[in-house]
């Protein structure tokens, strides 16, 4: 898996907006993440954080503003060109091959990285059968780290729903992102399973991948996050240490209810 560098911005939004019609899902939004970092992304629902994210990603292209990765304006890239810059993402909504493997679906993605070309693949020769190989033994190695090397041979829909979470982060390891876009990973997750989730974000950081989540979630969030920036109406309300975010009195007010958050 590829490593991000250890410290410097590598993600940079300035004045982001998406307008939709009459309504502005996302306004003027301005925010960095630094390399290495863990960064969640929270607020009330409809406040826009999906909108975001599907900007960061390339999926939905911005009204205004701009999007630097890396360094490089990547302002309306598609989503294709954000994954080959390495930033991958999973979804609210489990995003799987249901009727192949749990090794299949993490080699689907991993194929991104092949360099041997299609006339390799026709011939079926040395250089061919060699990435192949290590297609597999990569794919194997990433559902070990997920903790799903028990269910390599299992169908995706028979897997349960925290695997099934699990196995989209998988997925998305697999394409080797320096950025990660995790859309609520902890959604319908048990305590347990949210537990092995912080877990496992806390080990992605340690291979050296960044992460972004989206996250309801709190103790999750405050478990896991460096910082945290709050959206509220597509507006950025708050933004800095879980400790500090989610015991602002504008956030309880709008998001948290009246209930301070222990960080």
């Amino acid at each position: 898996m590829r490593a991000t560098a250890n410290a410097g911005e590598i993600l940079s939004v300035s004045n982001l907006t998406r307008i939709f019609g009459g309504l502005t899902a996302v306004r003027d939004v301005t925010m960095t993440v630094q390399a290495g970092e863990v960064v969640g992304l929270i607020g009330p629902n409809g406040a826009g954080k999906t909108t975001l994210f599907n900007m960061l990603g390339g999926s939905l292209p911005p009204s205004s503003g701009s999007i630097r990765f890396d360094g490089t304006d990547c302002t309306g890239a598609p989503s294709h060109v954000m994954g080959q810059r390495g930033v991958s993402r999973t979804f609210q909504i489990t995003s799987l091959f249901p009727s192949l493997t749990a090794l299949d679906n993490v080699r689907s993605a991993a194929y991104r990285t092949t360099r041997a070309g299609w006339g390799a693949a026709i011939l079926r020769n040395a250089a061919y059968r060699w990435e192949e190989a290590e297609l597999r033994r990569k794919a194997l190695e990433i559902l070990a780290f997920c903790d799903l090397d028990h269910r390599t041979d299992t169908l995706a829909d028979s897997m349960s729903y925290g695997e099934q979470r699990r196995l989209e982060i998988a997925i998305a390891l697999a394409a080797e992102p320096r950025l990660l876009l995790l859309d609520e990973p902890a959604a319908g997750m048990n305590p347990e399973e949210g537990q092995r989730l912080v877990e496992m974000i806390r080990r992605i950081r340690a291979r050296g991948v960044t992460v972004l989540l989206v996250e309801h979630h709190m103790r999750v969030v405050a478990s896991v996050c460096d910082r945290l920036v709050v959206l509220d109406h597509g507006v950025k309300i708050a933004e800095g240490p879980p400790a500090h975010v989610l015991n602002d009195a504008e956030v309880i007010r709008v998001y948290l209810g009246r209930e301070p958050v222990d960080a």
